[in-house]
């Protein structure tokens, strides 16, 4: 698409922000096909008739579409590259090979795309100006398009172990942690300055927070993402988060619904079964979820999980007519936006085909298609179920209606466009990191803390090595863990070396570790989900049998603690981004007490029906 910006580029290919000459320019088409003064934003007023003001006007805008415009506005996809119209070539290539597009205008100006989601590993998020550059990109192509609209810009930026915006935005303990730490204000002031920083960067729609309510520790794919393990803890939490993003003009997403948070399978490789009755549905998943709808939540998304008491079909809760209009528009009034979760994922494909799942999405009420596999396919049969009559186009409008409403909420039309100059002073600031290392600080959690060990002494344990995990890091932080803690620990007076003995240490590894030790008067392990067969448990054990002090650093759940009892002391700090760790380094330091509550029971090793530690349990100096 040509350049019709003001300004000066910017090295990634993109624009800087055009002028609002060119922004009234490019919405010029859009006010004029809804023939009304102004712009296309409207205001609230209700007429005779209890119609709004502002959907008599969106109306308006739909009636003027195709009904390929009106399919496209119903898809949320993804898109290799760091720029709207000049990515490198390895994503045009990746492009053209999954979408049969070369880039973000390409595929905007075929589909006619609702949103765009953003990945690191779509390559979409590479710094703050290149993401600013990249929105402000697909806003002009989407804006330049006959009829055009400004578009949806959405990512998974839940903080803790899933973000897809990294350094050096400001990045935050994950739910569990926030959980741990029991403060709504934190929630809210989480979602606030993330928010504000997500929408300094042209990203207006974040798939957080997570409501699931975690009570099964085997749970593969939510654990820590969730707040906790008490419904009505999650729930204030919940809604805080909510109240903080939508506060900052970004749309917040609770999700899955109707509850992800009792499965032992990973709906992106598998079908989960939720076994709860109506009625435990009621009293613990549902709770959260009642919390962010009365919080105001603008969209919610479906979760790829079959849940018999709500729906017996066998059919997805994504794909599911009773539990998505039976039971959230109808039972719990909800008239937000539904989004799916994404379409690629085994849970919603392994009874239907790709073809099959977006129209049975929609029949079933959903009203965002999420990153489709083959969006060809998708957006092919969602057209041909209208033209052959399966779906109507009024039932297309409903939802369309719902997607317009949020754009126009988050004053899309008004202007989409973020300032270039505006980033500087909002991304990564010293005021919103410090702000994150205080709310880490009230999350970390001392589980035991035997003869007094912690914290440590820089007189007694001056020389302390730092063995353990090093997973890849969750969210563009630094990492590895280890060498983050060791540095950590270093700048607060002792002098801490790091060796990186992985998830699994082979018996050379703990060998190694063990005459590592020997030369240090106090060991730290990072630990990352221990089970009984695990080597890291070996590795742990042979630790503690040299005699020095052991502190053990569980960095993603929890319930490592029940498989290291020969540890004198145990932290858990929920996942292992550089802000919790660094968080551990001044507990484990006595710089700060640790303050963190347990959100989630810990059971026994040998007997998991036996709680060890129970939800609240927590010490402190």
């Amino acid at each position: 698409m040509p350049d019709t910006s003001t300004g000066s580029t910017r090295s990634t290919g993109n624009t800087a922000r055009p002028s609002r000459r060119t922004v009234l320019a490019a919405t010029a088409g859009l006010t004029a096909s809804v023939a009304l003064s102004g712009t296309a934003h409207a205001g609230t007023a209700t007429d005779t008739t209890g119609t709004t003001d502002r959907d008599t006007r969106l109306r308006a805008l739909i009636s003027g579409m195709t009904l390929e415009e009106k399919v496209g506005q119903l898809f949320v996809m993804r898109v290799y590259g760091h720029s709207a119209t000049d990515p490198d070539q390895a994503d045009i290539d990746a492009n053209l090979s999954e979408i049969g597009v070369r880039t973000a205008a390409e595929l905007i100006a075929k589909y006619r795309v609702g949103g765009i989601i953003y990945f690191a590993w779509a390559h979409n998020t590479r710094d703050p100006h290149q993401i600013g550059d990249l929105s402000n990109g697909i806003q002009r192509v989407s804006l330049a398009q006959p009829r055009g609209l400004p578009l949806l810009v959405a990512t998974d930026q839940e903080h803790g172990i899933v973000c897809r915006v990294g350094k050096p935005a400001t990045l935050f303990p994950g739910a569990m942690a926030i959980g741990a730490g029991g403060s709504r204000s934190d929630a809210r002031a989480l979602g606030r300055i993330s928010g504000a920083e997500l929408r300094a960067i042209g990203i207006n729609q974040d798939y957080s927070p997570d409501a699931d309510v975690n009570v099964n520790p085997a749970n593969p794919v939510i654990g820590v993402r969730s707040f906790g393990a008490d419904p009505n803890a999650v729930a204030g939490l919940v809604a805080a988060e909510v109240k903080g993003y939508q506060g900052s003009r970004v749309a917040a997403t609770a999700k899955h619904f109707p509850g992800h948070g009792d499965t032992a399978v990973d709906s992106h490789y598998g079908f989960p079964i939720i076994t709860h009755s109506r009625e435990q549905w009621e009293s613990l998943d549902a709770v959260p979820f009642r919390a962010a709808i009365g919080a105001g939540i603008d969209s919610i998304m479906t979760a790829h999980i079959q849940f018999p008491a709500l729906d017996d079909s066998g059919d997805p809760a994504t794909l599911s007519h009773p539990i998505l209009t039976g039971i959230l528009r109808e039972e719990l009034g909800y008239d937000g936006c539904v989004v799916t979760d994404s379409l690629g994922m085994e849970g919603v494909r392994t009874k239907y085909g790709d073809a099959r799942v977006p129209v049975l999405a929609l029949k079933a009420g959903v009203d965002q298609l999420l990153n489709p596999p083959d969006l060809n396919t998708a957006w092919n049969a969602v057209l041909d179920a209208v033209r052959g009559g399966e779906l109507t186009e009024a039932r297309l409008d409903e939802s369309i209606l719902r997607v317009l409403r949020l754009k126009d909420k988050l004053g899309l039309f008004d202007d989409p466009y973020i300032s270039d100059s505006h980033i500087d002073h909002v991304v990564g600031t010293a005021v919103h990191l410090a702000a994150a290392d205080k709310i880490a600080e009230r999350t970390t959690t001392l589980l035991v803390n035997e003869g007094g060990l912690l914290p440590l002494s820089r007189r007694i344990h001056k020389k302390v090595l730092v063995v353990g995990a090093d997973p890849a890091s969750p969210s563009g932080t630094t990492g590895p863990p280890t060498g983050v803690l060791a540095a950590a620990l270093t700048e607060l007076g002792f002098s801490a070396s790091a060796l990186s003995t992985g998830t699994a240490p082979s018996a050379t590894t703990v060998n190694n570790a063990v005459s590592a030790a020997q030369g240090v008067d106090a060991v730290v392990v990072a630990t990352y989900n221990v089970t009984a067969g695990n080597s890291q448990k070996t590795l742990v054990e042979r630790l503690v049998a040299t005699g020095k002090p052991v502190v053990a650093v569980a960095v993603r759940n929890p319930y490592d603690v029940a498989q290291l009892p020969t540890a004198k002391a145990h932290l858990a700090i929920y996942s292992w981004t550089d802000v919790e760790v660094r968080a551990a380094a001044r507990v484990i330091a006595g710089q700060v007490e640790p303050r963190g509550k347990l959100p989630v029971a810990v059971p026994r090793a040998d007997d998991p029906a036996q709680v060890l530690y129970p939800i609240g349990h927590g010490l402190t100096y």
